[in-house]
């Protein structure tokens, strides 16, 4: 019983001097299990940027994303720390962003250096695209995405270039007048859903980025 004793101590002395340590990093280990957070930041002046606000939301939360959603208007953010994706949504108006997501950029410009920055914008992109007009693409996508980047010197993974909704109801007098000369050519391209209002979003590519988002924000 000794000498067996004795053997199989020595065989076990022996694997014990072959194996190799494995080291666990406990904080790349939380971190691989970790839950992402986002924080979607938006301003719109027709309603648009909030629809597509809630499907890129309900994409990013499909596929594992902690995810809130701000009316900017409606509800001032202190503190972005707590995120790691930050999501940042405008409609835009004579090639302008709503002011309140401008002011967000403006405020929160340098805690962006430490986090995932993404911006989208609502825009007339898929009529201009059914019309042919090039250069108005061109321009448009200049003046909401690469001169906003340039501006406030931002670092993003990703830029959204979304179509819009035109609602001629919510619109001031003159704001109505200026955009009366698209409406025929709007009902025409087949983007009319009620009287007045004009659908520009395509669900199919707002998904499709938000879903290339999800795996870039974990990058």
């Amino acid at each position: 019983m000794v000498a067996g004793l004795n053997f199989t101590q020595k065989n076990w002395r022996t694997k014990r001097a072959q194996l190799k340590p494995i080291f666990i990093n406990p904080i790349e280990n939380y971190r691989s299990g970790d839950t992402l957070k986002a924080l979607i930041a938006y301003g719109t002046r027709y309603g648009a940027t909030t629809g597509t606000s809630e499907e890129i939301a309900k994409i990013l939360r499909d596929e594992g994303i902690d995810t809130k959603i701000v009316n900017l208007k409606e509800e001032k953010i202190k503190d972005i720390s707590e995120y790691d994706l930050i999501i940042v949504g405008s409609g835009m108006a004579n090639c302008k962003y709503a002011s309140e997501a401008e002011d967000f950029l403006k405020k929160f410009r340098k805690e962006f250096e430490g986090k995932k920055l993404a911006l989208f914008v609502s825009t007339m992109i898929t009529f201009f695209e059914k019309e042919g007009k090039t250069d108005d693409i061109a321009r448009t996508r200049k003046l909401a995405l690469e001169d906003k980047v340039a501006k406030y010197s931002l670092k993003p993974i990703a830029l959204g270039f979304f179509g819009g909704v035109i609602d001629y109801n919510k619109m001031g007098f003159i704001a109505r007048k200026g955009m009366e000369f698209f409406k025929a050519q709007l009902e025409k391209d087949g983007f009319k859903v009620a009287p007045d209002i004009y659908d520009l979003r395509n669900w199919d590519e707002i998904r499709n980025w938000a879903k290339e988002l999800s795996k870039k924000a974990r990058q």
